[in-house]
């Protein structure tokens, strides 16, 4: 080779070098981590969902990109959120079922992983869980209309002096609004009066439990929502100033201090979001993944938190319960 070839070659080399620089971290596929909560609440989801994808071969700043977005709970933000994960050309967005919603209404191309504890299809998120079509499928700990009934009914066996219950919703929630028939239908079949409390921010939990301890209520249903497992820390605060036993709708609350829950696990469900999103990374369609349903729910009970609410926790839920926090 001549000097004169040999220059043209490396220059043409240097040439080439940014484009294919370019096209090696244009092959690197981007993840969508989409929540409408804040994120220090749940960076033990973060975890969970990164675990996932390590499982399908996926490992986070190697081989697999992760833009994370949340909304902090205002969720007029969400659409915005959504444009911006499109407009990066995500891969997949894996989101809460708020973030989902919005991420569905954004784009039918992109596939969709979402996480709920509510029904999916009532959520008008998939047509069938068997055979989710289009662009969603996922993941939900949802354990049908009688787990708020479960709930209460678990609530009484722990404090059966309880004839008045607080049921504690979101009202802009549809699953607390979902939830609250079932509790009401159990409540007269055990012979509890229920009383319904609303709190669509953190601004009014004050003022929510002032209703509550006003009301008579011995005890607290606390029904599920992103907004109040993202302030578990202060309703569970809340409950022990006002010394009102309470059971919630997933074991964080209990590891965060309250008394008692009965839930699908919100952890396991983000490591099979994981899952799944490394799947449609490796091609599998959303329409081929079914909607992934709890196989089992776990009672947790804080001894500790019983123990200061001078309660008793009976043989016949210690027996049943999953984990027992001392």
């Amino acid at each position: 080779m001549d000097r004169r070839t040999f220059i043209g070659s490396f220059a043409g080399g240097l040439l080439a070098t940014p484009h294919l620089l370019h096209a090696q971290q244009r092959a690197i596929p981007v993840v969508g981590f989409f929540r409408s909560t804040p994120s220090a609440p749940f960076a033990h989801l973060v975890t969970a969902f990164v675990h996932g994808l390590n499982e399908t071969g996926f490992v986070e700043g190697k081989n697999v990109k992760i833009e994370y977005r949340w909304a902090d709970n205002h969720l007029d933000r969400l659409p915005g959120l959504a444009a911006d994960l499109i407009r990066r050309q995500v891969a997949v967005i894996v989101g809460n079922s708020q973030a989902a919603e919005a991420a569905k209404s954004a784009t039918a191309t992109i596939p969709i992983v979402f996480v709920t504890g509510d029904d999916p299809v009532t959520r008008g998120l998939v047509d069938s869980l068997s055979r989710p079509s289009g662009n969603v499928t996922g993941i939900t700990f949802f354990g049908g209309g009688k787990l708020g009934a479960k709930r209460l009914e678990l609530l009484t066996e722990l404090v059966p002096k309880a004839t008045v219950v607080a049921f504690l919703m979101q009202p802009n929630w549809p699953g607390s609004i979902a939830e609250l028939p079932d509790v009401e239908t159990a409540a007269r079949a055990l012979g509890r009066r229920i009383v319904v409390v609303k709190a669509a921010s953190n601004r009014e939990f004050e003022s929510a439990f002032a209703t509550i301890v006003d009301a008579g209520a011995r005890a607290l249903l606390v029904s599920g929502s992103p907004l109040f497992s993202s302030q578990r820390r202060e309703l569970v605060a809340l409950t022990a100033r006002h010394a009102i036993p309470a059971i919630y709708d997933v074991q964080e609350f209990v590891q965060n201090g309250g008394l008692m829950s009965y839930a699908g696990s919100l952890t396991a469900s983000y490591h099979q979001a994981g899952v799944y999103a490394g799947r449609i990374l490796r091609g599998a369609k959303p329409s081929e993944l079914p909607v992934m349903q709890p196989t089992a729910f776990a009672l947790s009970i804080n001894m500790k938190t019983a123990k200061a609410l001078g309660l008793t926790v009976p043989q016949s839920l210690m027996l049943r319960a999953d984990e027992v926090i001392q």
